[in-house]
């Protein structure tokens, strides 16, 4: 059944670059790449610099459905915009397959998610906020019952604890259907995005000690592993900040 949600998929994408070329990379990601994938019909959702690993490039997007995201991927990586700059954007690149393909986890888990306009091509630096991205891995595919502590213990202490705006993915089980970009599979995750103010606003809520005291014993049941924490600093162009 077709749906009204313009991001009910959406992939999260982590790049592994070559040393010192992240820069470079955004600066051509952030003129050339943004309006020109959303003119397919995909919504590019954020873009950001990885805090803690200098080498490393994140970003969200979002389609309407699975149908839509093949469409959108085929007119835009069949395009001209990606056959003129694709050599300098994957010369960048050590690795590009670490995407998981993703979904709301429940109706209405993203719909705080702030959407900002974005300063015009050419602008540089950083946008304000840090965002607290979490994956945790899972045993199984996300359960009523994990997704009743997520918005009843996980949430609230997210929010106590500083944060502006949450948001909460689960895992698409749909096959992937544009082979040219592959997708993580074999495991079920769900990932929590979590908007703090800025970074000292972040290690606050680390420091205070409350997940680890409120939530960590609860969670740790549905955890096939240790969660990955990616603290990401949104780029200049980025319409996902605080």
């Amino acid at each position: 059944m077709p749906t009204t949600d313009p991001c009910a998929i959406v992939e999260l994408r982590q790049y592994t670059l070559h040393p010192q070329q992240r820069d470079v990379l955004i600066d051509v990601f952030d003129r050339e790449f943004v309006e020109t994938q959303e003119a397919h019909g995909m919504r590019v959702l954020g873009q950001f610099r990885d805090l803690d690993r200098p080498d490393r490039f994140v970003w969200l997007r979002g389609f309407a459905d699975m149908q839509a995201r093949h469409r959108a991927l085929e007119g835009f990586y069949g395009g001209p915009v990606w056959a003129t700059h694709r050599d300098a954007a994957n010369a960048t690149m050590i690795d590009s397959d670490n995407v998981r393909l993703l979904r709301p986890a429940w109706p209405g888990a993203t719909s705080t998610l702030p959407q900002y306009a974005r300063p015009e091509p050419g602008a540089t630096g950083t946008a304000a906020g840090v965002l607290n991205a979490t994956v945790f891995y899972l045993h199984e595919p996300a359960t009523p019952a994990l997704l009743d502590y997520c918005r009843h213990n996980m949430a609230p202490t997210l929010q106590r604890g500083g944060a502006r705006h949450l948001a909460w993915y689960s895992t698409e089980a749909s096959p992937n259907t544009f082979a040219r970009l592959p997708v993580r599979t074999g495991e079920h995750v769900l990932l929590g995005l979590a908007l703090f103010s800025d970074a000292t606003a972040l290690q606050a809520f680390a420091d205070s000690g409350a997940w680890a005291r409120d939530v960590a014993p609860g969670l740790a049941p549905w955890l096939a592993r240790a969660p990955e924490m990616l603290r990401l600093q949104p780029t200049a162009r980025s319409a996902l900040h605080a």
